[in-house]
């Protein structure tokens, strides 16, 4: 269908909840806007999308979602810049992908104008909870999920897509410790690695707890056949700087692939380095550590952006790391994006989107 982004009605709350907004003091994940937009999919195609208040949903006990899992979201960020407009970064990219992940999940694609044009007008309804404060964002969390009332393993027909938002802080608030996880598995090849499809996370979560347990804030995710090969943190891509190179894993049906792993990776050249996108044994790792030529370490995603990792665990060996103020690339380029979505330098990829208000 064809959305006309001044049709989509438009319930508002009757008082805003931006009151018991902190600028200030703005934890992740735990306050959300007024608003969300809401859009069914039934009899073969979406329905018209709606802007409601935020609140809770009435689902059945034999949604499918629930019992098979057909579940996806997105991660997307929105920024101030000095004159009051609102960025979004790289929304369609996000799109895209979301679309990827449906393809995997069996779900329907979302069209176009209504992930667009639904999310400018959220966004311009909610215009107040972006936050000005350097360091924080509007985080914009997409998601659909099968809303088939029926028990058995098939496609659903029924679908719901939502979009909430939530202003947010730092995801972490400090350097990292990790370490490698040498008997779980996140994703095998042919397998939804790649999707960001809510069962990847789930069964992420008892091998990330049993690291924590152990003192580490995350786990580096090695390949399924052999664990010899890294791929990804649990809620980032993963970034290295061996002997004054860029190194990261390749994006493949193990690795999600990265709209922020792409943007640092774009600069990176921009700026002249060296970006090499290859597989990377651990056993590489600890020999450059070893001899000096591990120089950085850090994850990329839409939530923690650019997170340093301090510290490295593998096989009995705690790789230390140098200084965060010593780290030349990835400080750089994190500058440069922070930047770019803060509208403080030319966007020459044409990654913002803005919206005037």
């Amino acid at each position: 269908m064809s959305v006309d982004m001044l049709t989509i009605p438009a319930k508002c709350v009757s008082e805003s909840r931006i009151s018991e907004l902190d600028y200030n003091n703005i934890e992740f994940g735990k306050i959300f806007s007024d608003h969300m937009l809401v859009v069914d999919y039934k009899d073969g195609e979406w329905q018209q999308p709606q802007i409601m208040p935020y609140g809770n949903m009435s689902l059945s006990p034999a949604t499918s979602a629930i019992h098979y899992g057909q579940s996806i979201f997105e991660g997307m960020k929105a920024y101030k810049d000095a004159n009051g407009d609102i960025l979004m970064f790289r929304p369609l990219d996000n799109f895209k992908r979301l679309n990827i992940s449906a393809e995997r999940m069996c779900m329907p694609e979302i069209p176009e104008d209504i992930f667009m044009q639904g999310l400018e007008q959220l966004l311009r309804l909610d215009a107040a909870w972006v936050p000005p404060t350097d360091g924080c964002a509007l985080y914009i969390r997409p998601f659909m999920f099968a809303t088939d009332d029926f028990i058995g393993v098939r496609p659903s027909s029924n679908y719901r897509f939502t979009v909430f938002t939530c202003p947010v802080g730092a995801y972490y608030g400090m350097p990292l410790k990790v370490a490698v996880e040498p008997h779980y598995v996140r994703s095998a090849e042919g397998g939804a690695g790649y999707a960001k499809a809510a069962g990847n996370y789930g069964a992420a979560l008892l091998p990330a707890r049993k690291m924590q347990e152990r003192g580490y804030h995350q786990l580096i995710w090695t390949d399924a056949k052999e664990h010899k090969y890294i791929e990804e943190s649990g809620t980032m891509n993963l970034m290295f700087v061996i002997d004054g190179k860029l190194v990261t894993p390749p994006a493949s049906t193990t690795i999600l692939k990265g709209i922020t792993r792409d943007s640092v990776l774009t600069l990176a050249r921009d700026m002249g380095y060296t970006v090499e996108e290859r597989k990377i044994a651990i056993d590489e790792l600890v020999e450059a550590y070893k001899a000096g030529k591990l120089q950085e370490a850090f994850g990329t995603g839409t939530a923690a952006t650019i997170a340093q990792i301090a510290t490295i665990h593998y096989d009995g060996l705690d790789m230390e790391l140098p200084a965060i103020e010593d780290r030349e690339i990835s400080n750089r380029v994190a500058v440069a994006l922070d930047k770019i979505k803060t509208g403080k330098v030319e966007d020459i990829h044409n990654w913002v989107y803005r919206i005037s208000l």
